[in-house]
């Protein structure tokens, strides 16, 4: 392959990374408007500018659509992960147990307070979409797996409470973290992000340590 060739391959692959982008953007952008169940994939191709074999050549199905949006939303520019390697690395570097649940509390409120319009969407759309009920126990299942890594990391830390095994330490966390917890706390009693996480740091503390 000479220069020219991979020159026009590199366009290639970035016009098709661009359009991906327009897309998920565009899907994010509806549904968050009219629901997952309000907007169709046609309607997706519209406001993107595409033909709908596009999309599908592109991402995939509507479901597949709302994993793209929330993938984004969590990728964004100073969007933080729950278990990032960034805080991986300061939970590994914490010197107390305390420590590490305010690390793990501060990430939590972040994360839910950025991702829960988009959380909202695959909640609701898990009830219509057997596609995206899947896909959303995967994601449960894969934030419990992330609070097991925190369990052990408490317990080497010789910080975790007497009696308390890591699964259940992982399944305390995961229910004080999850964002059903955070958009009724936040979303419907109207609780101030920063009241979020206080009482979601006094909470981990008290059942954890």
């Amino acid at each position: 392959m000479d220069i020219g060739e991979n020159g026009a391959m590199r366009r290639r692959t970035a016009q098709a990374a661009s359009t991906r982008a327009e897309i998920v953007m565009a899907a994010g952008r509806l549904m968050l408007e009219r629901g997952y169940v309000g907007t169709s994939v046609a309607a997706i191709a519209a406001e993107a500018g595409v033909v709908v074999q596009t999309i599908y050549n592109s991402v995939g199905s509507k479901a597949e659509l709302l994993a793209a949006v929330l993938d984004r939303v969590a990728a964004e520019p100073g969007a933080p992960a729950l278990l990032s390697g960034a805080t991986r690395e300061r939970i590994a570097e914490a010197r107390t147990a305390t420590e590490v649940i305010r690390i793990l509390a501060r990430s939590s409120a972040l994360v839910n307070e950025r991702t829960s319009g988009i959380l909202r969407i695959v909640s609701e759309a898990a009830v219509v979409d057997p596609d995206v009920g899947e896909f959303e126990q995967k994601r449960d299942a894969a934030r419990l797996h992330g609070f097991g890594e925190v369990a052990a990391a408490l317990r080497e830390k010789r910080g975790l409470r007497g009696g308390i095994s890591d699964h259940e330490a992982a399944a305390t966390m995961w229910a004080l973290a999850h964002p059903h917890t955070f958009r009724t706390l936040v979303l419907s009693l109207g609780w101030s992000t920063e009241a979020y996480l206080n009482w979601l740091e006094k909470s981990l503390l008290a059942s954890l340590l």
